[in-house]
């Protein structure tokens, strides 16, 4: 399962030097009524004022630098939407809580096809499969082998050592340094566009192109500036990733009940 830079790929994009957008305007001033010999006239109308612009001044370029340095200084968030895989060629669905100690809670999923349970708490993960997931994922092995498989597993905890060779992707999954960062400034624009609201949040919407990539931010208008969706139109990854939780402490705990242990399993 690759390991998702959309994310860093799409913020790195738009942070290139000599990025170009629209400046801020100025806020409209309002009048006050006159008097006139002792005798009050009728209130003229005042004029609404004018919304602040967020960001005033600031390229989209600029805008989206501070959304970088923001998300990637998050101690957490999370993390929802889809994002491609290599090996399958299909899409990964995933819904996940992490952070940087690589402490993550949530769920993936392949197409449609099933869904996975995901908790890594210090140097352990542990799994949790449901029967459509395991049968879509062994499609083509034989059936016994399926039916024995799914027999054994689905929807029961698995755990597995995070410095396991079949766990190194999923660990890497789940630190949030690794999920943002390796990511390099390239040549690419961005332009700032509306202003929106995303789950409720005041956001402003950028646009950026890197080749025939192009990419749609919504950045927050209101506290931290935190990126809040990634819309991605490349050819090679295409998605939609989703950013919440900012700050919320993860909740990745060892399940409950009984465990089997992968590493142990013949």
């Amino acid at each position: 399962m690759r390991r998702t830079a959309l994310a860093a790929l799409a913020l790195a994009a738009v942070t290139a030097t000599g990025l170009t957008g629209c400046a801020g305007g100025d806020k409209e001033s309002t009048g006050s009524p006159a008097d006139r010999a002792g005798q009050s006239t009728a209130k003229e109308p005042k004029s609404s004022p004018k919304p602040e612009e967020p960001f005033a001044g600031l390229t989209g370029g600029q805008i989206a630098e501070k959304a970088f340095a923001a998300t990637t200084a998050a101690p957490s968030l999370r993390m929802k939407g889809s994002v491609p895989d290599d090996a399958s060629g299909g899409a990964i669905e995933v819904d996940m809580a992490l952070d940087k100690r690589g402490e993550c809670a949530g769920t993936m999923g392949m197409d449609g096809q099933g869904e996975a349970e995901l908790i890594k708490t210090g140097d352990t993960v542990y799994l949790r499969y449901d029967e459509k997931f395991l049968r879509a994922q062994s499609e083509g092995e034989p059936k016994g082998e399926v039916d024995a498989a799914v027999a054994l597993l689905a929807g029961k905890w698995m755990k597995t050592s995070a410095t396991g060779a079949d766990a190194e992707d999923l660990a890497g999954f789940c630190d949030l340094d690794e999920v943002l960062g390796g990511a390099e400034k390239g040549d690419a624009d961005a332009a700032r566009g509306a202003v929106t609201t995303i789950d409720g949040t005041p956001a402003i919407t950028l646009t950026a192109q890197d080749g025939e990539d192009r990419f749609t931010l919504y950045v927050a208008t209101e506290g931290e500036p935190y990126l809040l969706r990634l819309d991605s139109a490349s050819a090679t990854d295409p998605g939609t990733l989703s950013f919440t939780d900012y700050g919320t402490p993860v909740a990745a705990k060892k399940p409950t009940g009984e465990i089997l242990d992968l590493d142990t399993l013949s």
